[in-house]
């Protein structure tokens, strides 16, 4: 870590500081004693949430919201000529993209769990924190998403041990200095930046290539792709899932009335852990395997770890419950890919309830078009879809890629879907259709979570 970021009193200004990652890095650095000042282009929870800490928060992106800054972070998503890093390039201000500053504080630390994966990465590295903090390791922690168990998406710290999502979109994780590297699986997204899936599982391999020999890097088993990238590192390696190959898998699987698995976690077929979760679900069961590998390795007491596991509700908007408003239950995911989407309401389906609302803000066009088929198979379990316009992010509208294209394709597969251009026709539609023991669940990783807030603030909407 340079001397200039670590410097207590400097002043560090982010671009885009509220993105997920972004605004967990700039309380990062603020507890680090650094002075934080940042910039979005629309005001949300998360900059209202710094703002209460004293950051200073610009709404709209300017020039003059540089000047004065000792370093600027931004975002991948955040061009050279955007007008402040253009006027701190003019200035002079040193630039650093938000992966490359988040590699550099890694390397403060002896150890760094860094998790990968097209989907499942802010739970299992919730998991992971959760379980580390509980039997007294101390760790930093970086998530994508927000951990009650430690108070936000980041923990400065003070042990041997760093724990951070690790995204491969634009290549961000090879940034990192991974000495543990996990990857819960390899499957289509981002097709903006890479090529095609091969050229993805490329970019995993690399990353996996970036732990030492002495490391391990830790895989889904039941992944062909996965099995692929371990097969060719010189690290050492450990493999967890269902089948029959893995070393670490759960065995004597059962499912409650509403999909809370029970397990033994067992490492070549000697039994390490009994392990009860509180969240639902197959793909929850498997980051628990994940996590449970990672502290095997690191030497955690199982007993620890297993109550832990069994203590986790999960991260917010990760099938996350916000109200219950005239007798329906809602909750938010940030699911945005077909798989993430299809666990989500696979999870919902198992809960109680009469219809099942899936409402979905599709992100970006570029996402939208080359994933279109995956999508079109993504709501089998749901009784109706509502689908907003697309929330275009960080790019423009391409024209050829639409809501009404989405719901026409849908519908002739027998989906009832319907298009809800905004947030308040959404609320509209729902308000006049739902029924009591109904359950909606909102999906994406754009802002669709405000619905929940905007119905909860019109409504008589409890926990």
């Amino acid at each position: 870590m340079t001397e200039s970021i670590h410097a207590a009193g400097k002043r560090l200004h982010f671009i885009g500081i509220g993105g997920s990652s972004m605004s967990g890095l700039a309380r990062f650095m603020l507890q680090q004693g650094c002075e934080i000042t940042g910039s979005d282009r629309d005001k949300s929870h998360k900059t209202e949430a710094l703002e209460a800490l004293g950051i200073t928060v610009f709404i709209g992106h300017r020039a003059e919201n540089v000047r004065g800054a000792d370093l600027v972070v931004y975002s991948a998503a955040i061009p050279e000529s955007n007008p402040e890093r253009a006027e701190a390039a003019r200035l002079g201000i040193p630039q650093i993209e938000r992966a490359v500053l988040l590699g550099r504080l890694m390397t403060t630390f002896e150890n760094a769990v860094c998790v990968s994966g097209t989907h499942g990465k802010t739970t299992t590295t919730s998991m992971l924190a959760q379980v580390f903090v509980e039997a007294g390791e101390d760790p930093g922690v970086h998530i994508g998403g927000e951990l009650d168990a430690i108070g936000g998406g980041t923990r400065v710290g003070r042990g041997d041990t760093f724990i951070a999502e690790a995204c491969e979109y634009n290549g961000s994780f090879w940034h990192f200095f991974p000495t543990i590297a996990v990857i819960l699986n390899i499957d289509e997204d981002h097709l903006d930046f890479y090529k095609d899936l091969d050229d993805i599982e490329a970019s995993f391999r690399r990353f996996a290539g970036l732990v030492p020999e002495e490391g391990w890097a830790v895989g889904w088993g039941d992944d062909k792709r996965v099995r692929n990238v371990l097969s060719k590192l010189k690290c050492h390696t450990r493999t967890y899932g269902l089948e029959p190959h893995n070393e670490l898998r759960a065995e004597e699987i059962s499912y409650d009335e509403q999909g809370r698995p029970h397990f033994i976690a067992t490492l070549f077929g000697h039994p390490l852990a009994e392990v009860e979760l509180a969240v639902a679900g197959e793909k929850n069961l498997l980051d628990a395997l994940a996590c449970i590998a990672v502290a095997d390795i690191c030497q955690l007491p199982m007993s620890s770890v297993a109550a832990s596991l069994g203590r986790f509700t999960g991260a917010h908007r990760r099938f996350e419950l916000t109200g219950i408003t005239d007798g329906v239950r809602l909750y938010t995911d940030y699911a945005h890919n077909p798989a993430e989407m299809q666990t989500a309401i696979h999870i919902a389906s198992m809960q109680p309830h009469n219809t099942l609302w899936a409402v979905w803000q599709p992100h970006t066009y570029s996402r939208t078009k080359t994933l279109f088929d995956g999508f079109m198979s993504t709501f089998g379990e749901a009784d109706r879809v509502l689908i907003t316009d697309i929330m275009g992010a960080r790019e423009a509208d391409p024209g050829d890629i639409n809501t009404p294209m989405l719901i026409e394709g849908l519908t002739k597969r027998g989906v009832k879907a319907i298009h809800t251009p905004t947030f308040d026709d959404a609320e509209a539609y729902l308000r006049e259709n739902w029924q009591k023991n109904d359950l909606v669940i909102t999906l994406g990783c754009g802002n669709i979570d405000l619905l929940n807030e905007q119905i909860g603030l019109h409504g008589d909407t409890k926990k």
